[in-house]
């Protein structure tokens, strides 16, 4: 998405011909008495600090009370405040139809409490306009976040985030902060996937971002819990677990399309800084250091595990053969960062042929070594070991790099680029009816 660097004669011929960037969606169910107070308070802080042309949209659903004529009367009167009512209930449903008929290229939720203090709104989305992020997070659990509210909420909260980093494996902190933001063209793309309809539609929502390989990034913010919140704590951590469950089944079983997302609007990789070479010297070095002190531990372990029941050279193949094969696996994806089934073969293939050069100087070192000595002790043994794998070890990084794993430049070439996201990128925003 290009950075939207409006100026001043910009934003005004914007905001006449109705085309906000921002759209602050609010959802709101029996909130008559809080609803007034809540969108004069917004639109005051919008029309003052925001630079940018906005839009407020209230998503009424199937409210009992009188809140859709507070929304009504409150809209007549404020410029640029419209409401979209709609028939059933569901804070997750109000903001996918929100958004979706949206026609601003940022589109923001948050709570009609406003716990949350807006001076973070637009450190929220300015990430999003000037096309760093795709997605953007308040959250309340960061060192820098300032929380006023009661031990039951900050336990459940900080329980339901441990939850999902344990179940979902989401690195974010605070999935259900009612604070958010999207760029419209991804919102595009994940709201149709995304299957709750009440509490659980956010961490859907962030969880398939993250799987998608989207940026999301987070702000700290300050946030003063609603005494007079009605959310049945119970119920939603019912509902919540359910959708922990159901995500989990449809990421096991392949039902999420993640891959066309990936394709179509994740990040694609860092440009290599070495043409035909997959990643740099040292950032290789240091991983293919790591996987080596790895699988020099494990070889050592079987190798003794092993000594105590077959010859020296017997227990030196097996226990190379082995580590060998999960060295080979380990440095392809970690140290040469090559993901997938396609060449993973080969790549066992030619490790054997390296393996086999190893084996010679780790073998050759231990016959050289009983040539010398009758009956060598275990330690003279593991230091000639060591020293040998030594040795191999850089053979071995030598020949993974520039024969095993090395990319050709046309390969390379021919890789999908993932979508653009510098100053000369262009994301149309789609092109949907507002909602009247």
């Amino acid at each position: 998405m290009p950075p939207l660097l409006l100026g001043a004669h910009d934003r005004a011929a914007d905001h006449d011909r109705g085309r906000p960037v921002l759209d602050v969606v609010v959802p709101v169910h029996d909130e008559e008495t809080d609803l007034e107070p809540c969108l004069r308070r917004l639109h005051a802080h919008l029309t003052e600090s925001l630079p940018y042309p906005f839009r407020i949209t209230v998503a009424e659903n199937a409210s009992t009370d009188t809140t859709l004529q507070v929304a009504h009367r409150v809209a007549a009167e404020l410029p640029g405040v419209e409401v979209l009512a709609l028939p059933e209930a569901g804070r997750g449903r109000a903001l996918r139809t929100a958004w979706l008929r949206s026609d601003a290229p940022v589109l923001v939720y948050t709570d009609v409490d406003l716990s949350t203090d807006l001076a973070a709104l637009l450190p929220l989305v300015a990430p999003l306009i000037s096309g760093h992020s795709d997605l953007a997070i308040g959250t309340r659990l960061s060192r820098s976040s300032r929380v006023v509210r009661g031990l039951k909420r900050e336990v459940v909260s900080r329980g339901y985030n441990l939850l999902l980093r344990r179940t979902l494996a989401t690195s974010l902190s605070d999935a259900q902060c009612g604070f958010k933001a999207i760029r419209a063209d991804v919102a595009a793309e994940l709201l149709p996937l995304v299957e709750d309809t009440g509490w659980f539609f956010d961490t859907e929502l962030l969880v398939l971002a993250e799987r998608a390989g989207l940026r999301v990034h987070e702000v700290p913010v300050d946030w003063v819990d609603d005494p007079d919140s009605r959310v049945d704590i119970l119920r939603t951590a019912r509902a919540d677990v359910a959708g922990i469950v159901r995500m989990l089944r449809a990421l096991s079983t392949g039902r999420l399309p993640l891959d066309r997302l990936r394709a179509t609007i994740g990040r694609g990789p860092l440009p290599d800084p070495l043409p035909g070479v997959p990643g740099s010297l040292a950032a290789q070095l240091v991983r293919f250091a790591a996987v080596g002190v790895l699988s020099t531990a494990a070889y050592l372990a079987l190798f003794v595990l092993l000594r105590g029941v077959v010859p020296a050279q017997a227990a030196n193949l097996v226990a190379l053969l082995v580590t060998a094969v999960a060295n080979t696996a380990a440095n392809r994806r970690v140290t040469f960062g090559i993901r997938g089934g396609v060449g993973a073969g080969r790549h066992q293939a030619q490790g054997l042929v390296v393996l086999a050069l190893a084996l010679a100087l780790t073998s050759g070192s231990l016959g050289l070594l009983h040539a010398l000595v009758a009956v060598p002790s275990r330690a003279v043994e593991l230091t000639v070991l060591v020293g040998a794998n030594a040795a191999a070890t850089l053979l071995r990084f030598v020949l993974l790099r520039g024969w095993v794993f090395r990319t050709s430049p046309t390969s390379r070439s021919s890789r999908a680029p993932g979508p653009a996201t510098g100053p000369d990128a262009v994301v149309p925003a789609p092109e949907m009816e507002t909602a009247r």
